[in-house]
């Protein structure tokens, strides 16, 4: 179960206690175990998936195959539901636990690495292995993009480093980045179900993009790939990225029509594939506004498809949480505000510690009275390329001036932990999205307990 490692430290009143209940309970409902428990059941040799049933009787074997952040947690589950009738498998993960049936390799996130490359390269054969005769069980979660790089020919684990890192911090939406990186590899963009076919394909989704959008979540190993070479040219010349030679090489090839495109809808290699998502950021919205909602706030979820500049969107949260303050509109405080998505950080400065919503936090504390908290965490438990999921902040925190460096600096994360405002889960096993609360009393907060009206 996950924790938070520093409460004690952020629990300074009630309303603080109930900001971070509110965050774990929607890490919570969002964890692999839960998930599959209620959308994954065995009876004789009939599994089901949701509202679809698979029987087994009719496969010589079953594996699970797949990848990202939450994939061995989802792997154990199913162990779990299957026991002896699954026949093994392997997932690639940075985030490794121990598993009975499922090969467990290491990956790294958010930048690919050389044991990933191995790991998947492994997996890769594994798919190949399958027959009519098999039933793959698809683990997609999120991270996989950068967890299963498989370089596509000609193109060098440093290339993908470098293009990766560049495509991270231009700033470009994860839509965007993924057309880069689909026509870079030989896994995603539908391609991991080419190598799997003709094998009938259940594949088990965590989405951590906005809208669920498949071919998005992990680069779409698994699904048809709307997006083309000319789309990957776009993007890089959108953003002005300077890429590798090889990899420029390799789009222009792909737009002059010298290289096969990535499978796309009406592919034979989908005939057997379906798709199912098991969670998303709405599993984790709904139960965190259960506990603020028990707790005695009138709770509004805005939205579980929040993107943009973090530092925007959150001016605009805390803007709808002053209203509230000061007109009750659209909703009376005591109040809670929550929304989900998937924020980006372009940076502009040194490029600091700290990640999207640590950066939310404080951008929205420089807006928000003294009456109002704010507590916004990535499920994965590592926002951005820092150690903390996120960050809890109230004007108590917010030096003006400071704040505002920190935010110009891209170093949010060194202003926050100074101040002991970072929230420190460690990997939590899931990855649905980011989650943000923004709690509106009627009076006014003050530091260790008390509240006044």
């Amino acid at each position: 179960m996950t924790r938070i490692q520093n409460r004690a430290a952020l629990a300074q009143s009630p309303a603080h206690e109930t900001v971070l209940d509110a965050l774990l309970a929607g890490i919570e409902a969002s964890d692999p175990a839960t998930v599959v428990e209620s959308t994954v059941s065995l009876d004789g040799d009939q599994l089901r998936v949701g509202e679809t049933t698979y029987d087994l009787a009719a496969y010589s074997e079953v594996v699970v195959l797949g990848g990202g952040n939450a994939a061995s947690q989802v792997a154990r589950a199913l162990e779990a539901v299957l026991g002896d009738r699954l026949d093994g498998g392997l997932v690639v993960t940075d985030d490794p636990v121990e598993t009975e049936r499922v090969t467990v390799r290491p990956g790294d996130h958010p930048v690919p690495s050389e044991r990933g490359v191995e790991s998947t390269r492994q997996l890769l054969d594994r798919a190949a292995a399958a027959t009519e005769e098999t039933l793959v069980l698809g683990v997609i979660t999120g991270g996989g993009s950068a967890l299963m790089p498989a370089p596509a020919a000609g193109i060098e684990l440093d290339d993908l480093v470098e293009t990766t890192d560049q495509l991270l911090q231009s700033g470009a939406p994860i839509q965007d980045i993924n057309a880069v990186r689909k026509h870079l590899s030989a896994i995603k963009g539908g391609q991991l179900a080419a190598l799997a076919a003709p094998a009938t394909v259940v594949s088990l989704v965590l989405s951590d993009v906005v809208g669920n959008h498949l071919d998005v979540i992990a680069s779409g190993p698994l699904v048809p790939d709307p997006s083309t070479f000319a789309d990957a040219q776009a993007v890089i010349d959108r953003f002005d990225l300077s890429l590798p030679d090889s990899v420029s090489e390799r789009i222009r090839a792909g737009v002059a029509g010298d290289l096969e495109e990535t499978p796309k809808l009406g592919d034979p290699v989908f005939e057997h594939v379906s798709t199912h998502v098991i969670a998303d950021g709405m599993t984790a919205l709904t139960a965190a506004a259960d506990v603020t909602e028990a707790a005695g706030y009138d709770s509004l979820v805005l939205s579980s498809r929040v993107e943009g500049e973090a530092a925007e969107a959150a001016k605009t949260h805390a803007a709808i949480a002053n209203e509230i303050r000061a007109t009750g509109t659209p909703i009376e405080p005591p109040a809670a505000i929550l929304s989900g998505g998937e924020t980006t950080v372009t940076i502009d400065g040194d490029g600091g510690s700290g990640g999207p919503n640590q950066e939310f936090a404080l951008s929205a504390g420089l807006s928000l009275d003294d009456s109002t908290i704010v507590g916004a965490v990535d499920s994965d438990g590592i926002d951005g390329a820092s150690d903390a999921a996120g960050a809890l902040v109230d004007e108590s925190v917010v030096d003006r001036q400071a704040a505002q460096a920190a935010l110009d600096a891209n170093d949010t994360g060194a202003y926050l932990q100074a101040r002991d405002r970072t929230i420190l889960t460690g990997q939590t096993g899931t990855n649905v999205n980011d989650l943000r609360i923004l709690l509106v009393e009627e009076g006014s907060l003050k530091a260790g307990g008390d509240e006044s009206e």
